[in-house]
């Protein structure tokens, strides 16, 4: 009885705090004119309207439960000088603004919203232009970053920030931003059991998605388009990676996306359109790769000897110059039932499964990879020659990375369907 009393008691003081809170307006020309001034005013729980205007000011510290709410869009310019927002209170909601013109500094990772060791903090619908880092979050919980449009102006790799930066996290939510012109789009390191879905990051000079030492989390219907290396997944285990698109990252160190030192994850239902490698794995284990979609790319699957029990299972293969690479004569990975738009085969009962086993590695495509200057000689000649003796002597290439299964039709995938 008296545990029920405080637990009343406790929660009638924390709903008497919020029904007493109060409300601030900031504008320009005004008694309140200062946005700082209003933090530093202002009681926990109470709201802070900022209204259209723009507003010089920087470092800006929220240590007490808050609201800002920008109305009109309302801009806050560094002017090149230090970060904007430092949230270190939990219970913050920040929306409506458009920060910009945070100073690039090789001794700080400067960003327009910093949040430091707090939980449930949601940074929501704001607009960040040309903040070296944007929004930055380190040894945080339970936060979410949503429906953000986060636009840099990188000119190269080293004075550039990453637009959503997150570090030593768990139960992050990042969701419906648009990041792009940044070194990384979205940048994870030691995030755990954490959402990234619905973004859109494109054209950053490094990396759509770098993501390291982060386990249980899942990123799902992304975009990752004309990135300079694509997407990186490294030294992580138990990552979902479902139903996102990896397009146009071209080049000659380019690919969608590079699986390198991860485990017992799932890749599946993901578009990979014109990249110069799909997917390249190296050290990659007992990842499932299904039902996805590999086209136009220049080499599809890049899968190297120290991959082992993967499974690669009903994917469509359409239009790729070469459908799978390996950098040895084994293979410990299990590959079936995918669709191979390079498959020779019949299918003489009709049962949409190839009578003959399905051999995916080219061998030219060995040859390009020690000597990329062969590529010249696609199609040509002495290319079809080199085919003609693969299916006479096909101990040439990994005698058991062969598909006994392959679909003579492409496989219905929904993501699939979307890009018709």
């Amino acid at each position: 009885m008296l545990y029920k009393l405080l637990i009343g008691f406790i929660f009638f003081a924390c709903s008497a705090e919020v029904l007493s809170a109060k409300t601030w307006h900031v504008k320009p020309k005004s008694d309140l004119s200062e946005i700082k001034k209003a933090v530093e005013m202002a009681a926990d729980y109470d709201t802070v309207y900022i209204h259209n205007g723009t507003y010089f000011e920087d470092l800006i510290t929220i240590e007490k439960p808050l609201t800002i709410i920008g109305v009109g869009k309302p801009v806050i310019d560094s002017n090149g000088g230090d970060e904007i927002l430092i949230v270190a209170s939990d219970n913050v909601n920040i929306s409506g603004l458009t920060l910009q013109n945070v100073g690039v500094s090789f001794l700080k990772d400067r960003a327009a919203i910093r949040l430091v060791e707090v939980r449930n903090v949601v940074i929501k619908d704001n607009i960040l232009k040309n903040t070296f880092f944007g929004i930055y979050l380190q040894k945080s919980s339970h936060c979410k970053v949503i429906s953000n449009t986060i636009i840099g102006d990188a000119e190269n790799e080293i004075n550039a920030g990453n637009a959503i930066h997150i570090w030593k996290a768990n139960n992050i939510e990042v969701i419906d931003n648009m990041v792009s012109y940044h070194r990384d789009g979205i940048y994870f390191e030691f995030v755990d059991q954490s959402l990234i879905r619905g973004n859109s990051s494109k054209y950053n000079m490094r990396y759509g998605l770098h993501f390291m030492f982060s386990n249980y989390d899942i990123y799902k219907n992304n975009i990752f388009q004309h990135n300079g290396s694509g997407v990186a997944v490294m030294f992580s285990k138990q990552i979902k990676m479902i139903e996102n698109q990896f397009k146009d990252n071209w080049g000659g160190a380019s690919y969608g996306i590079l699986l390198k030192e991860i485990s017992d994850g799932l890749m599946e239902g993901n578009i990979f359109e014109r990249n110069t490698i799909g997917v390249l794995a190296e050290g990659a284990n007992r990842i499932r790769i299904s039902n996805n979609n590999f086209i136009n790319n220049g080499k599809a699957i890049n899968i190297k000897g120290n991959c082992l029990n993967n499974e690669i299972l009903s994917n469509n293969f359409i239009g790729n110059t070469f459908e799978v690479l390996t950098n040895s004569k084994s293979n410990l990975n299990h590959f079936e039932g995918n669709y191979w738009g390079q498959y020779k085969g019949y299918d003489l009962d009709k049962d949409g499964i190839g009578d003959v086993p399905h051999r995916p590695v080219n061998l030219f495509a060995l040859v390009t990879d020690k000597i990329p200057a062969a590529n010249m000689l696609l199609h040509s000649f002495l290319v079809n020659s080199m085919e003609m003796a693969e299916r006479m002597f096909p101990q040439m290439i990994p005698e058991h990375l062969i598909d006994k299964k392959p679909q003579i039709k492409p496989i219905s995938h929904d993501s699939y369907q979307r890009t018709q």
